[in-house]
């Protein structure tokens, strides 16, 4: 059938903009790069940007193979059958290359949450086994359940759980709880770093070596985050059959509006959080809580208000404060506090959309703004239970699936002992041990200098 001209620039306008989103988020790589440098010591640097670099060329090449055809394939509700290295895609009854490239993108940041929690003591080797793993088969399978047109647990399917289905919307569960918990239980099973616990079983400070990297990967992640939310709509010239003058273009413009105010807010609220508990103003915190007040909003960063946002980030700085102070109580290890941060915001902002969602906006959203339509929303907007239950259904689905999956495979990496590098390694730092040399051109005082200088001194030891 022929495509009138119109259609034709309608098509290449939300494709420009697909794609536009996509290098946007893309450029969040950059951003992790930069943060996870800036959280380390000086001695893990040149480690922790490889394994920045690893996430995105094995999450690559396990996406394009298998993971896009694992989430959004058409077989059945589970998991997708179809698409297996983009085999019969572009088609006018599929997805087109724009789409694939914009999902990758997400791909990709899910291991790299992950890295982040186990940074500084773990073997390079097993970075290779769980990126391709987890952005291949773990992570598309929550992707095929929340965001493909036939998963279980979609909100854009025919069959929707309790009436409604789970908003995720860009993925505060599936891309940041997928990530904390793989975290989690990597950090869980390797242990603390040496060092971190005096023998008394109090807190050592281990700080990042260099804050300017920090603020500037937090900035860039902002800036890909306009990508990420708002992005998420695929397209922008869908007009609302309701009104003369908006369409998803609306939408996207608001959705950005409320990822800025969770996340400022968040960054806020930690500032003077942190300042009461501390006695001093904490840049890193402070970033930290802006992050964290952006992973929250995620899930329904298009179907609130401003002011909703400004809740959502809110009790997001808490929720990340509160974790943190646990995990020092439960003597839990993660240099860039991405559990508590990608795991526990995560799952805040998947409760705050089943209590804040508004009936207007999610049918703009999901039934572009179709008259007579009925969709469930916010329990404290009076939408009743259907959305709040969809929210805790996906919440412990999620926790479930990546314990079962990636916890095994850590504990398996550990058994084989491929998993930590040894205390050795882990004084000297990765950088001399396991890559020839440091980041910088003059190493942290008392470390060997070169690759042969380690070695020499390790053979001496021996």
């Amino acid at each position: 059938m022929a495509v009138s001209w119109e259609q034709s620039v309608e098509h290449s306008i939300n494709t420009i903009y697909l794609l536009f989103s996509a290098y946007l988020v893309f450029v969040m790589q950059l951003g992790f790069a930069m943060l996870c440098a800036g959280s380390v010591r000086a001695k893990n640097a040149m480690n922790i940007m490889l394994t920045n670099v690893v996430d995105a060329v094995v999450g690559s090449l396990s996406y394009y193979l298998f993971g896009f055809a694992f989430a959004f394939g058409q077989s059945n509700p589970f998991i997708g059958t179809d698409y297996f290295a983009l085999k019969d895609i572009p088609s006018s009854n599929s997805y087109e290359y724009s789409f694939f490239l914009f999902q990758w993108a997400f791909a990709i940041a899910v291991a790299g949450i992950t890295s982040g929690s186990i940074a500084e003591r773990t073997q390079f080797s097993a970075y290779l086994v769980f990126s391709f793993f987890l952005s291949g088969f773990v992570y598309p399978v929550v992707v095929h359940w929340l965001w493909s047109s036939n998963g279980w647990l979609s909100a854009s399917s025919s069959q929707l759980l309790f009436g409604s289905g789970a908003i995720d919307f860009a993925g505060s569960g599936v891309v940041h709880l997928v990530g904390g918990v793989a975290g989690l239980w990597g950090s869980f099973i390797e242990g603390p770093r040496v060092g971190r616990f005096d023998a008394f079983g109090n807190a050592v400070s281990m700080r990042g070596h260099n804050a300017t990297l920090v603020v500037l990967g937090t900035f860039l992640l902002w800036f890909g985050w306009f990508g990420f939310n708002p992005g998420s709509f695929d397209k922008i010239l869908v007009a609302y059959p309701t009104t003369t003058d908006e369409g998803n273009w609306t939408g996207v413009g608001r959705t950005a509006v409320t990822t800025t105010l969770s996340g400022s807010t968040a960054g806020i609220v930690t500032l003077f959080g942190r300042r009461l508990l501390v006695g001093h103003w904490d840049a890193l915190d402070v970033c930290n809580g802006v992050l964290g007040g952006f992973v929250a909003i995620t899930s329904g960063c298009s179907v609130v208000e401003p002011w909703a946002a400004v809740v959502c980030g809110f009790f997001a700085a808490w929720v990340l404060i509160g974790l943190n102070i646990l995990a020092l109580k439960l003597h839990f290890d993660d240099p860039l506090e991405a559990t508590q941060l990608h795991g526990g915001c995560g799952a805040w902002g998947l409760i705050f959309t089943g209590l804040f969602a508004k009936e207007e906006f999610v049918i703009q959203t999901y039934a572009s703004g179709e008259i007579g339509v009925v969709r469930p929303y916010g329990l404290l907007m009076g939408g009743g239970w259907g959305l709040f239950g969809s929210q805790v259904i996906e919440l412990l689905v999620i926790v479930s699936w990546v314990s079962i999956t990636m916890g095994p495979l850590f504990f398996a990496l550990h058994k084989l002992r491929i998993l930590r590098i040894s205390v050795d390694e882990e004084v000297a730092g990765l950088d001399i041990s396991s890559h020839g040399g440091y980041a910088y051109a003059h190493p942290e005082e008392n470390h060997p200098r070169f690759y042969t200088d380690y070695v020499r001194m390790h053979d001496e030891e021996s």
